[in-house]
């Protein structure tokens, strides 16, 4: 089976954060740049994601942030022939899925989609209930919900094992697909985390959600059905540094491809 490669497009800090620069423009201007690289590197698809903005709201975000990762979004859409998606953070879904069906980008990435969870942003509380009732509404169910479990950054406020956390978001979440990752951004997604998850996915995508790099992908890429990656594929390994095509083509490479 085919395993696709979603390469992470981090943007800049937008307006309203703390290092904003002030310039939009060079901000998509670099968004463009990413996903480009990762176009010429071998990506199937790009999630953009306000990774410059921390410190991060908790569940909603400010509108200049909504109207600026819009712009970006719908610019990247248009200059990619790619699957594209949104990860408005730290867990803005309703946001995500307005930008996602007003720019085109066809699946959004929900940190938590049910149960509590203990961040440095607070208390996150899923938004299920909300989130698929408005994608109902919007006539948007073609936009697809990827969740993490026992999502990086957090701890759920009553202990699951992923297998629970695993059915919660499938079962009574309504997600199409679920992500694993590790502890934190670039820290490596366990095999045996991956190898549970997908022993009760009932044959849904189980996708890592970080660390993904060359030296762990020949015992990671059996036991999962998509990849998310983006700071192993910059210049040195850096997250605020640019894609690099090259890496993006040596880690692709490594995993199981179409015939």
């Amino acid at each position: 089976m085919p395993c696709p490669l979603i390469g992470v497009v981090h943007l800049q800090p937008l307006p309203g954060s703390p290092l904003w620069a002030g310039d939009l423009e060079a901000v998509q201007a670099a968004a463009l740049a990413d996903a480009r690289a990762y176009l010429e590197g071998g990506a199937d698809g790009l999630i953009v994601e306000n990774f410059g903005d921390a410190p991060f709201w908790g569940e909603r975000v400010p509108p200049e942030t909504v109207a600026s990762m819009a712009r970006i979004a719908t610019a990247v859409v248009g200059a990619t022939p790619l699957p594209v998606g949104l990860n408005v953070l730290r867990n803005d879904a309703l946001a995500a899925l307005a930008i996602a069906q007003a720019s085109g980008a066809r699946f959004i990435r929900v940190n938590v989609l049910t149960g509590a969870t203990v961040t440095d942003q607070g208390l996150l509380q899923g938004p299920a209930a909300e989130l698929l009732r408005r994608r109902r509404l919007l006539g948007a169910e073609g936009i697809r919900i990827l969740a993490d479990v026992l999502v990086k950054h957090g701890a759920p406020l009553a202990p699951l094992t992923i297998e629970e956390a695993v059915r919660d978001v499938l079962a009574r979440g309504g997600a199409d697909g679920v992500i694993v990752s590790g502890s934190g951004t670039g820290q490596p997604t366990s095999l045996d985390d991956l190898r549970r998850a997908r022993a009760v996915a009932a044959g849904a995508p189980v996708l890592i959600g970080s660390g993904a790099r060359a030296e762990t992908m020949a015992s990671l890429a059996a036991a999962c059905d998509g990849v998310i990656a983006g700071t192993a594929l910059k210049q040195e390994g850096l997250v605020h540094r640019p894609v690099e095509a090259a890496r993006v083509e040596a880690l692709r490479l490594l995993l199981p491809q179409s015939p």
